[in-house]
């Protein structure tokens, strides 16, 4: 079954692309044809691209990992940041932090840091310094909680991103592809997708058009951290059911044994 339809992509105008004079030649095989001088998607194949990507997304959350989501495109901020946090998954909205994935040890400082203030002013420890230290602190934290905050759970490097729009974010995509980490995006007819693992063609300034490309990659991951949960249950269970198991086997053992020794007794 298909995570999405030819019908509510068009609704969503998924299929304008951009003006035929700033089309990027490799994304040729995608464009269906060229209507007033603006390029048209083919969402056929968008429809199959948007499957392979759900699927692959499912297994990543599935085995328990994260998916970074990145979109810092006025458009796209506001529903990246919705559907990312609706399946607890970090993202990138404000600007993307140079050396976020290649010296991730030093964006893992700056969130700890953020932490430490948090540690530092519930404990009383800040309340003996003046109002003017407290304002630099304060206003610090709030410059660390924009950019980073989004991204405090993130304890080790994320083994996929989401990008809508790989013109804008040319840096992360460089950084995920220098460290073999898999690439998803919503790609326009104005960028190159060959740096990028997973394309799904699209138009990626329309607001409703990521809406519901997100919806369905989401609905996705939603489905991988369902069966991870039920399958730890299952696994739970199981474990359970063993170790009564080893316990029932252990008693027949020791009773078994008290039987042979009563004759001898006698």
């Amino acid at each position: 079954m298909s995570r999405t339809n030819f019908e509510t992509l068009l609704e969503a105008g998924c299929h304008f692309g951009h003006l035929k004079r700033k089309w990027n030649p490799a994304m040729a095989p995608y464009i269906f044809m060229e209507r007033n001088g603006i390029h048209i998607i083919d969402l056929h194949k968008t429809v199959a691209k948007i499957d392979d990507a759900a699927e692959a997304l499912k297994q990543i959350a599935k085995s328990g990992k994260k998916i970074l989501f990145v979109a810092t495109k006025k458009q796209a901020k506001q529903v990246v940041a919705e559907k990312a946090a609706s399946v607890n998954m970090p993202y990138v909205i404000e600007r993307w932090p140079g050396g976020m994935l290649t010296n991730f040890p030093t964006i893992r400082k700056a969130v700890k840091k953020m932490a430490n203030i948090d540690k530092l002013t519930a404990d009383g420890t800040y309340s003996n310094l003046s109002k003017r230290e407290i304002l630099q602190i304060s206003r610090q934290r709030a410059k660390l909680e924009k950019n980073l905050g989004s991204i405090a759970d993130l304890t080790r490097l994320p083994s996929a991103l989401f990008i809508v729009d790989v013109l804008k974010e040319q840096i992360a995509v460089r950084e995920a592809n220098r460290l073999g980490i898999p690439v998803f995006a919503i790609v326009d007819t104005n960028s190159n997708p060959d740096n990028v693992d997973y394309v799904i063609p699209a138009n990626d300034d329309a607001n409703k058009s990521v809406e519901v490309i997100l919806e369905a990659c989401c609905a996705a991951i939603a489905e991988g951290l369902e069966e991870r949960k039920a399958e730890k249950v299952d696994a739970e269970a199981a474990g359970e059911g063993e170790a009564k198991g080893r316990k029932r086997s252990a008693k027949a053992r020791v009773e078994k044994a008290d039987e042979a020794e009563a004759p001898a007794e006698a």
